[in-house]
C-alpha cells in the first residue's frame, strides 16, 4: 500500500470540509468572494442585529442582487426555506436552505445619511450601510436594495408597515446555497435610533463553507 494515498485522503478530506469564518463588528462590513455551491452561513451572534445582504455576479457587477425580482419570483413579501433570491436578470443567485428565525425584510434599501437625516437629523457622519456595502465592493451604486436579514418589518392589511424589534435570538443563523458565482457586500446594520436592531447596534458572523 503506497503510504502517500493516506496522505492524499487527509488532505481531501480537509478540503471538503473547509469553512472560513468572517466576523464582523457592529456598524462595518466587507466583501467575500462566493463560489456556485458553495454555502453561506450568517449568524446573529448577540440577537436583534439586522444584517444587509447583498451581492453582483463575479465579473458583472452589473447584475446584481434584486429583492423586486425576488419578490416577483417566489410571489411573496417574505423569504421561506426552499425560496431563491434573484438578480435584477431574473438569474437565480442563492437558495435559503434553512432559517431559525424565518422573518426577514425584502422592502427597505439600504440606510445612509439622507435616511439619518430624514427620521433623526444626525447624518453627517453618520456610519451607514449604503456607503459601507460600496466601499466594500469598490462600487459607487446609487441606491442598495439588500436582503435585510432578520430585520422584522411588520405590514398591515391596509399596506401601512412598521420596523419592530428583530426577533431573532443568540446565535440564530441563515443558510444560503450559493447558485452562481458571487461577490457578496455584508453589513451588519448601521441604525441604533429605532426598534430595527433592538436598540442596539452589534457584530455578526458570516460562514462560507464546501
Amino acid at each position: 500500500m503506497n503510504g502517500r494515498s493516506g496522505a492524499g485522503e487527509k488532505e481531501e478530506t480537509e478540503k471538503k470540509d473547509m469553512r472560513l469564518e468572517y466576523e464582523i463588528p457592529p456598524c462595518s462590513g466587507r466583501a467575500i468572494e462566493v463560489r456556485r455551491g458553495q454555502k453561506i452561513a450568517v449568524t446573529d451572534t448577540e440577537g436583534g442585529q439586522v444584517v444587509d445582504f447583498f451581492a453582483e455576479m463575479a465579473g458583472a457587477p452589473d447584475e446584481f442582487l434584486s429583492t423586486g425580482v425576488t419578490i416577483d419570483c417566489n410571489d411573496s413579501l417574505r423569504l421561506r426555506v426552499g425560496d431563491r433570491i434573484y438578480s435584477n436578470r431574473y438569474t437565480p443567485m442563492f437558495r435559503v436552505l434553512s432559517d431559525d428565525v424565518g422573518v426577514h425584510d425584502l422592502l427597505h434599501p439600504c440606510c445612509r445619511p439622507e435616511m439619518y437625516d430624514f427620521f433623526y437629523g444626525n447624518g453627517a457622519g453618520h456610519p451607514n450601510c449604503h456607503d459601507t456595502i460600496n466601499a466594500c465592493l469598490k462600487s459607487r451604486r446609487p441606491i442598495i436594495h439588500p436582503v435585510n436579514l432578520f430585520m422584522n418589518t411588520q405590514v398591515a392589511a391596509d399596506g401601512s408597515c412598521k420596523v419592530a424589534a428583530p426577533l431573532s435570538k443568540a446565535g440564530d443563523t441563515v443558510v444560503l446555497l450559493a447558485e452562481a458565482d458571487v461577490r457578496l457586500g455584508v453589513a451588519a446594520c448601521s441604525v441604533c435610533e429605532s426598534a430595527g436592531n433592538g436598540g442596539k447596534c452589534t457584530g455578526v458572523l458570516i460562514a462560507e463553507e464546501d
